[in-house]
């Protein structure tokens, strides 16, 4: 049996038939990304396997690091890209059992029509052939999301940014359309007094508003949180260490602010009680239009500070924490569903012990008025693996509804991550394809082709309704 056949992760006929038959073809709702507008809207392309395969890929590069190469391989300016492409293909042997040995060789069958399995022995004949298709004016990032039926990409997006990549690009009718999200995170955090204030700075500037109070800063934030709906934006999202909530009044919060604006550092408890606030506001504004609040809690991130001042943050020295995350995540739910202002929601968590408190704490939330409204995100980060991923498709199918999951997402800088929908669905179909055979599932085609294509893509279009899509 050849690695990666097409029936890969298909143990059996049902799982087989669901996979051939209804996942592969389906479209990609890529909701979730880290892919940067300016290369979507400007059709780039790439100079080189390495440039494309490696930059910017922390994940590669812990791997990397823990194979023994140097740091001059991985984020070095003096190595060629060349290089650094002999240094993956000396690691990727090493990967077995991780999930990037499956990612680098499905992206080299479905990017690259490549089948050998990358080693040194390889890795020039890897090189040669790649590269060569890269040199093609089809190999560009439009033509990626072409080939891939990528029909919505959700990149993630500062409240300050003007969307002009969003804006060009959507209006050009390209299949693929490219759906800004608000991520108000440095608003909220507050640990760093000098960047806080210039972004505040710089709100004020872009809304074309004065901003001297509370009030004011919501009222700025809010203008940005219209520009972006005006330009399909339909979801925001908060990547924090723990969902915050202090009970914060109008009148603290104009307190805390101008402790800010002065450049006064504010009480532990003050800075909880900001983030509160404005997580309370934007929360509101999202039920009000629809919009879907993602919460990405759990890491412990710039774990190595020596590194962090020598690259920056996401370089690949983040983990996950281990601290309890319930109480704080109901009494925020709690303060938002007795104002009537909770939206939809999707909970992820970097560390899989907290999928269960999750999942039965968000079925106190669910209130019949959209189908799933929260959402038991898909497995990230540190568990975006194979285990991870049936983790997550476990517990929600034990204490929720498995057939109104919106599904997987790359949450990747990388244009050449989209296969990892075909890893996840080939997952779910081995998982549903067990359970018919072992006769936990009813062997009933309908049932199960819906529930497949559901998950797959149908479920995240009607849950999102990204306009145009």
């Amino acid at each position: 049996m050849t690695y990666l056949n097409e029936d890969f992760l298909l143990p059996n006929k049902t799982a087989q038939r669901l996979f051939h038959e209804v996942a592969a073809s389906q479209p990609i709702m890529d909701y979730h990304c880290h892919l940067n507008p300016a290369e979507v809207a400007g059709n780039a392309r790439f100079s080189n396997l390495a440039d494309m395969w490696l930059g910017g890929d922390h994940y590669k590069w812990r791997a990397l690091r823990a194979a023994g190469e140097p740091e001059a391989l991985i984020t070095g300016k003096d190595s060629s890209p060349k290089e650094k492409f002999d240094a993956w293909a000396r690691t990727v042997p090493q990967t077995v059992r991780n999930p990037l040995h499956h990612w680098t060789h499905l992206e080299l069958k479905r990017y690259f029509d490549c089948d050998l399995v990358l080693s040194p022995q390889t890795a020039d004949t890897i090189w040669e052939q790649a590269n060569a298709k890269i040199a093609e004016d089809s190999f560009s990032t439009q033509n990626i999301c072409k080939q891939f039926d990528v029909r919505a990409v959700g990149t993630t997006d500062d409240p300050i940014d003007t969307l002009e990549h969003h804006i060009a690009f959507n209006a050009n009718g390209h299949t693929t359309k490219m759906f800004p999200t608000f991520r108000p995170d440095k608003g909220m955090i507050t640990t760093d007094l000098d960047a806080w204030n210039t972004w505040t700075d710089q709100l004020a500037n872009v809304s074309g508003q004065v901003v001297q109070t509370a009030a004011d800063f919501l009222s700025a934030l809010k203008s940005r949180h219209d520009f972006f709906h005006q330009h399909g934006c339909r979801l925001t999202d908060h990547g924090l260490e723990a969902c915050p909530y202090i009970a914060c009044s109008d009148s603290q919060a104009e307190a805390i602010f101008t402790k800010l604006r002065n450049s006064e550092a504010p009480s532990t408890d003050e800075a909880e009680q900001w983030m509160t606030y404005l997580m309370q506001a934007v929360a509101s504004w999202n039920t009000a239009r629809g919009w879907t609040m993602q919460l990405h809690l759990g890491p412990i991130r710039n774990n190595n500070t020596k590194m962090f001042k020598q690259l920056g943050p996401d370089t690949g020295y983040d983990s996950m924490l281990d601290e309890p995350v319930a109480r704080k995540t109901v009494a925020f739910l709690d303060s938002l569903a007795s104002a009537d202002a909770l939206p939809k929601t999707i909970f992820y968590h970097i560390n899989p012990a907290y999928l269960y408190p999750f999942a039965t704490l968000m079925g106190s939330y669910q209130d019949g008025s959209v189908a799933g409204k929260m959402q038991l995100g898909s497995g990230w980060w540190h568990v975006d693996t194979l285990d991870g991923m049936r983790t997550q498709i476990d517990v929600l199918s034990s204490v929720g509804l498995l057939s109104k999951f919106v599904g997987m997402l790359t949450d990747s800088r990388s244009f050449l991550s989209f296969p990892r929908h075909e890893y996840f669905r080939r997952l779910l179909c081995g998982v549903i394809g067990q359970d018919v055979e072992a006769g936990l599932i009813p062997d009933d085609k309908d049932l199960l082709d819906e529930l497949i294509a559901g998950i797959c893509f149908n479920n995240a279009q009607k849950y999102f309704n990204f306009p145009g899509v």
